[in-house]
């Protein structure tokens, strides 16, 4: 059984910083890439940044580069999202996603909330 599960979300205020992490369990880790997606309250699901199974060259949405990294331990099964100067139109639900295209597999966890607030 496939399993993402998120933790670290919160209260912050705006400037803070948070980390997320997502501890996946029933899949190789190792060989899926990984996404971070969030959702704010009446919008869509939004790609926050993804990073390869091997680590390497993490990509970041514009709204976010240069603020939060995506970062991941194979070895624990566990990818990050360090968030730094947190602000109020970060307010989402954030989600992991971990994807494998070419055997079309896609996992999601169940989210964990972030708000951004004085």
């Amino acid at each position: 059984q496939v399993q993402l599960v998120e933790s670290g979300g919160g209260l912050v205020q705006p400037g803070g910083s948070l980390r997320l992490s997502c501890a996946a369990s029933g899949i190789t880790f190792s060989t899926y890439t990984m996404n971070w997606y969030r959702q704010a309250p009446g919008k869509g699901r939004e790609l926050v940044g993804t990073i390869t199974s091997t680590g390497g060259r993490p990509n970041y949405a514009d709204s976010v580069k240069g603020r939060f990294t995506i970062s991941r331990d194979n070895a624990k099964n566990t990818v990050y999202l360090q968030m730094n100067s947190l602000k109020p139109e970060d307010t989402a639900v954030y989600y992991c996603n971990a994807r494998r295209m070419l055997y079309n597999n896609d996992y999601w966890g169940q989210g964990t909330q972030v708000t951004v607030s004085s």
